[in-house]
């Protein structure tokens, strides 16, 4: 008999709307309005962000997580220029060279770092190898926050990045894919650790945190998004019907439906990981957010796929992610450690 198909840990992504933003999308979708983000919902929701960051920001709304950070990073640089990051940042791994395409050739710097974090010394090492015009001009440091490995940058070393980026002349920009679950594990208000730490740009992700599409590109200081409305509509990336991308927004946006949702997400990967860990399965990196890495050997993972079980190898040669969501329940965590049991059993 096939077991049923289990996608519970393997990403945020295959997690349902949440009902917040489910309700607003009905909400929204009684009446005819404007088109093209002229209606009550994209100003509202824009007018929220800055509620929420406390500043005057310039907010689009694109598609998706590729989108924003290739369109942003564009707008932050020149075909000339280019894009220091970590290893393995999103942008770098999964993006499928868009950063590069959109920004007509600009370039990305990959640098090593320990649990996913940028380690100024590798970044102030490959600037050196910048050194003249025969190298691209190094113009953008590209943080992810929660990494790419489901740890977190603490409001201090955003700071302390942010020193390193002026001194450069380099603008910061952030990949915040799941900035609302490092918003909730910090505790902090988001401008802190963003705008008033000296971030540039945010990628504000919100698939990850219950929407079905839709993210938000925010620049923090207005001169760096002047025609970036160009930019977005040359990309394919101006919804016409921009209330539907809108609605969801203000569904998690006008009360705490992202920060809950966060939270739990969160609290349910902590739960995973202090499980696991009962069972001889200790997180691969700090267990900060809504992921847990942990180490499996091969022939656990076919018991496991054999269960039905869905998720993904991160690192080679034996590290795989397991994503909480805010749907994932204490069931869902109890099957998996059980079925962990009963592949190692099997094994044997």
């Amino acid at each position: 008999m096939t077991p049923t198909p289990r996608h519970q840990l393997a990403s945020d992504n295959t997690a349902a709307i949440c009902p917040p933003a489910w309700a607003a999308l009905v909400e929204a979708n009684a009446d005819g309005v404007g088109s093209y983000g002229e209606d009550e919902w994209t100003r509202r929701v824009c007018d929220r962000v800055r509620e929420i960051f406390e500043t005057d920001c310039e907010v689009f709304l694109v598609f998706n997580g590729t989108a924003a950070n290739a369109l942003a990073l564009a707008q932050l640089g020149r075909s000339f220029q280019s894009v220091l990051c970590h290893e393995n940042a999103h942008i770098h791994t999964d993006e499928c060279g868009a950063p590069e395409f959109f920004g007509g050739g600009m370039k990305l710097l990959p640098t090593p770092g320990a649990n996913g974090k940028i380690d100024l010394a590798q970044v102030e090492a490959m600037i050196a190898l910048q050194p003249e015009l025969h190298a691209p001009k190094p113009r953008v440091l590209s943080i992810t926050q929660a990494t790419e490995l489901g740890t977190l940058y603490q409001l201090a070393e955003i700071e302390r990045i942010a020193e390193f980026a002026r001194g450069r002349s380099l603008l910061l920009h952030m990949d915040g894919a799941r900035f609302a679950n490092a918003v909730a594990a910090l505790g902090c208000a988001p401008k802190s650790i963003t705008w008033e730490a000296g971030v540039d740009a945010l990628c504000f992700g919100g698939t990850k945190n219950g929407l079905a599409a839709g993210e938000l590109v925010i620049f923090f200081k207005k001169e760096l998004a002047r025609d970036f409305d160009y930019r977005a509509k040359q990309a394919g990336q101006l919804a016409s019907k921009m209330r539907f991308l809108a609605a969801p927004w203000l569904g998690l946006l006008s009360g705490d439906a992202w920060l809950e949702n966060a939270r739990y997400a969160n609290a349910c990967a902590k739960t995973l990981a202090e499980k696991l860990a009962a069972v001889g399965m200790a997180p691969a990196f700090p267990r900060e957010a809504s992921a847990v890495f942990v180490r499996m050997a091969e022939p656990l993972v076919a018991g496991l796929r054999s269960r039905g079980w869905h998720f993904f190898k991160f690192i080679e040669p034996d590290i795989y992610r397991l994503l909480c969501s805010w749907s994932v329940t204490e069931k869902d965590i109890d099957d998996f450690v059980n079925d962990v049991k009963r592949s190692r059993v099997t094994e044997t």
